[in-house]
């Protein structure tokens, strides 16, 4: 069997791959790998958050999980709707030995997704995720009467967490650090329609709100960070600073400047670390990147004397560098930003907050600072129909490679990834120009498809 944890959880389509059984399974073995006693305050029942975002699936899979985390003798605060940080924030928050989120972040409405917070509010190694699946048909001593666990309604944890992200502005500035600041807010039907706008308003911006009347069915559907077409129009209409926009979970954040030109995670990292390192903040001048990390970050970087550490691609890599290092921040290009002052996992909100805290207190746009991190033009493209595994010991593959890299030289860059779930190969290529890149992302697909070919 394949490993059933991806880079980020349990991800497919709801009722199928997703299933309330699947659910249930998960829950159990989670418990009884993650709510041990130790985890548990002294005399107490170890107690674990459930949360979900806004798609309809949500509502039986969180059901499925809550009953099998009560079934192991663990008690269940449940959350509700809740950005993804959020629930990770409460767990931390509230000593709880774990966490569960009913999500599949940026996917489409049928998908949905299953992913743990450990004890702290941090996403689980490798090592942990293979401890659960190792117990997950496993027959087990199950407790009765008095020992199963209570199942109860956390509402208050959105509040919580809304606080949590405006202190993380107020305790270095004043009570409304982002006054005279004006942002379209995309939040994407999901997780963030309530705490997205509320932080930012109560931070002191004025809050233009696009995409947060969630239904169940209308998560991501044409909106938030995977489709910035609709933010773009409503920044320039509205004549807003900056637009931002979330996923349906609210762990990522993209934004546009006031001409509705996009700023990536890569260029909102780097305008973060720029701004850190001015103020004497960013651990060991450093910033933690995954390889996908455009190639016009790092140069910006390295000009501006902040060295990068680079991993895997997946958040919790990133996570994972920056506490073995004790460095204060790092993310993904995609928007996933972590800043291990204020929190745990990325966090599309929190990014928000202080990227537009940035603004107000360099009174610069947003055009202006992202200036700082250019990008250079990249192209992805994914090769199907091969075999992900071969590209390294293929000998004609890695020539082209080498004869591409030859001829960038240090004007750019070339990356092979192999699929977590599909027979496919994504070939980047990063180069000065566009047309370029282009056409050596071509020359490389073309090698790997015919080499690797199944």
């Amino acid at each position: 069997m394949s490993r059933l944890f991806g880079t980020d959880g349990v991800r497919g389509l709801a009722n199928r791959d997703i299933t309330a059984r699947l659910a249930l399974q998960l829950a159990v073995a989670g418990s009884r790998v993650l709510a041990r006693p130790e985890n548990a305050p002294f005399g107490k029942r170890p107690v674990a958050i459930v949360g979900r975002d806004t798609r309809v699936s949500g509502e039986f899979l969180a059901a499925s999980t809550s009953a099998g985390i009560a079934s192991t003798g663990v008690d269940v605060q449940d959350v509700g709707i809740l950005p993804t940080p959020g629930i990770a924030h409460a767990v931390k928050a509230t000593g709880a030995a774990f966490g569960v989120v009913l999500s599949a972040s940026h996917n489409a409405m049928p998908d949905n997704g299953i992913k743990f917070f450990g004890q702290g509010g941090t996403k689980l190694t490798d090592s942990q995720e293979d401890e659960i699946l190792a117990l997950l048909d496993e027959e087990w001593e199950r407790p009765t009467g008095a020992g199963v666990g209570r199942i109860a309604r956390y509402p208050a944890a959105a509040d919580e967490f809304t606080e949590h992200l405006v202190r993380g502005l107020g305790e270095k500035t004043d009570a409304s650090p982002l006054s005279g600041l004006t942002v379209v807010v995309d939040c994407a039907h999901g997780a963030a329609a309530v705490v997205g706008p509320a932080a930012l308003r109560q931070a002191g911006a004025e809050v233009i709100v696009i995409a947060a009347e969630p239904n169940g069915y209308n998560i991501n559907d044409g909106v938030g960070s995977t489709h910035i077409e609709n933010l773009r129009a409503a920044v320039v209409g509205q004549q807003a600073d900056l637009g931002v926009a979330f996923d349906g979970d609210a762990d990522r954040c993209l934004a546009v400047d006031s001409l509705g030109r996009e700023v990536d995670g890569d260029q909102v990292m780097g305008i973060l670390a720029l701004g850190m390192k001015e103020a004497g903040t960013l651990a060991d001048d450093t910033l933690v990147v995954t390889v996908m990390s455009n190639l016009g970050l790092r140069l910006a970087m390295e000009k501006r004397g902040i060295a990068i550490e680079e991993t895997a691609v997946g958040d919790r890599y990133v996570l994972e560098r920056m506490l073995k290092g004790g460095y204060s921040l790092g993310g993904e290009q995609s928007g996933h930003v972590l800043l291990l002052e204020h929190g745990t996992t990325g966090d599309g909100v929190q990014t928000a907050l202080h990227l537009m805290h940035r603004m107000a207190s360099t009174k610069r746009t947003l055009a202006d600072l992202a200036a700082e991190v250019p990008k250079l033009p990249q192209v992805l493209i994914n090769v199907k129909g091969v075999d992900k595994t071969a590209s390294g010991a293929d000998t004609a593959v890695q020539a082209e490679i080498a004869a591409v890299e030859e001829e960038l030289g240090e004007t750019g860059r070339v990356l092979l990834r192999a699929s977590g779930t599909e027979p496919v190969i994504r070939v980047m290529v990063e180069a000065a120009t566009q047309d370029v890149a282009q056409t050596q992302a071509q020359r490389l697909a073309a090698v790997v498809g015919e080499r690797l070919a199944l």
